[in-house]
């Protein structure tokens, strides 16, 4: 006996397409950072599985001190690049996209990232079953201020990286802990390990973004609904755009499964 199943499409409303900004500034450590990227497409329908790009805009990052890093396309690709960033710790920075007649602003500041911590542990009995390769890295939290973190894993069992925010409620001024375990892990597998020091208000927005998106680990699904991240238009605030604008040192280690 064969069982056939049909493939259902659900006629659905399809909104106006709206712009989309990821600029994110990220300065891994031991690197210049010089080289930065800043990408706009478009919101799509539903069933799309291919964003819009979008080519013409003027991009321009300036400091505090009013020097100006400017961000030129790559022809048709809607990725833009620059090539002469200067990355400060605690230095303020001003996105401005001028596209079609409107303006996107957004303001924002560098944080420093801690180092993770060589000593990385592995426990082939972890996970929550005890049946999952499970690893454990550390890093020193600042007990002098209040902290949130942005963690990214890579690994070949996955198709995309898995990120996950943390602040420091349970380990203010202590060695933090931070375990990551897949199922399908193996000997041999590569886990790329990214460690950002967040803001509050980027905190905020990533729990959001994980809620709307349904990969916050929780067993109870939520209504997927609309993210705001900090980017302004000057001109009609109706025309919002969707993204954040955000500057962040990142440390990176490698561990292979052994």
């Amino acid at each position: 006996m064969i069982a056939c199943e049909d493939v259902i499409e659900v006629d659905l409303d399809t909104a106006d397409p709206r712009l989309v900004i990821d600029a994110s500034i990220d300065w891994e450590k031991n690197t210049t950072g010089n080289e930065q990227k800043i990408k706009l497409s478009t919101t799509t329908a539903y069933y799309d599985s291919t964003f819009p790009t979008v080519s013409g805009a003027n991009i321009i990052i300036s400091n505090s001190k009013n020097r100006e890093f400017n961000f030129v396309e790559k022809p048709g690709t809607g990725e833009y690049i620059c090539t002469d960033f200067e990355p400060v710790i605690g230095e303020t920075y001003v996105l401005r996209i001028t596209l079609n007649g409107e303006v996107y602003t957004a303001t924002e500041t560098l944080t420093a990232a801690p180092d993770i911590e060589d000593t990385i542990e592995q426990n082939n009995e972890g996970g929550m079953a005890g049946d999952e390769i499970e690893i454990t890295f550390y890093h020193q939290d600042d007990g002098s201020q209040e902290n949130y973190y942005l963690y990214g894993i890579t690994t070949n069992r996955v198709a995309f990286p898995q990120y996950f925010v943390e602040d420091d409620e349970n380990r203010q001024g202590n060695l933090t802990p931070v375990y990551y375990s897949h199922e399908d892990l193996e000997s041999g597998d590569n886990v790329n390990i990214k460690l950002y020091s967040i803001s509050r208000r980027y905190y905020d927005y990533f729990k959001k973004l994980l809620l709307a998106s349904g990969n916050d680990d929780s067993p109870f699904p939520t209504t997927p609904n609309e993210v705001r991240g900090n980017i302004i238009n000057q001109i009609n605030s109706e025309h919002f755009a969707y993204g954040y604008f955000r500057l962040l040192q990142v440390d990176t280690r490698d561990y292979t499964i052994q």
